[in-house]
């Protein structure tokens, strides 16, 4: 198999996959959020996306990861919570981390109803369907959901956070996986006087 995929790559039929670095502007965030936040708003029974997205951002989860957190899985003394069948390339099922949540994950948890027993209980393909379309609506161009992932752990090198840190955060086991999330750009917390977070939690 090794001798094959050797073979494969030097005639150009596969590839490694490109790495993106492509980070949302506060701007663009800034309009997401207050697109759905408007559109829930007019229907209040919608998926509140705005915390979905702000979640996503501050947590570093996988949109997949988002919709199997459980309230059980929460623990506010630890600051922690359960990521079941967390991504892995040699553990499809039952990779069950905990993983370390910044604080403003946790205020987001906090806004949240506790109706079921997800956090947030939605489907994948909705929220991917609810963010294509809001990209579209709103001319951003080459976003991607797991584009907040790189955000929100590129978010973190900047704060000056090392690596165990980081990984305590995103649940990378190695720093060769951890690195292709790394886009660092600048120092600080650029997000210490952002607006949006206060907005998505006093939504309820």
């Amino acid at each position: 198999m090794k001798d094959a995929v050797k073979v494969a790559r030097r005639m150009g039929l596969i590839s490694r996959s490109v790495q993106r670095d492509r980070r949302p502007t506060l701007d663009e965030l800034d309009r997401l959020i207050g697109h759905f936040i408007d559109r829930w708003k007019k229907v209040p029974q919608a998926m509140p996306m705005h915390k979905v997205i702000a979640f996503a951002l501050f947590s570093t989860r996988r949109q997949e990861e988002i919709t199997r957190i459980r309230w059980k899985d929460f623990q506010r003394e630890h600051r922690r919570v359960l990521v079941r069948d967390m991504k892995h390339p040699g553990e499809k099922i039952g990779n069950h981390t905990w993983v370390d949540l910044p604080d403003q994950a946790i205020q987001i948890i906090d806004s949240m109803p506790k109706g079921k027993a997800e956090i947030f209980p939605y489907s994948t393909d909705a929220i991917s369907a609810n963010f294509t379309r809001a990209c579209k609506f709103l001319n951003i161009e080459d976003l991607r959901f797991h584009d907040l992932r790189h955000e929100g752990i590129s978010r973190l090198f900047e704060m000056g956070l090392n690596i165990p840190h980081v990984a305590a955060v995103s649940g990378h086991r190695s720093w060769v996986s951890l690195k292709r999330y790394a886009h660092i750009r600048d120092t600080g917390d650029k997000y210490a006087s952002w607006h949006g977070l206060p907005t998505v939690i006093k939504t309820r």
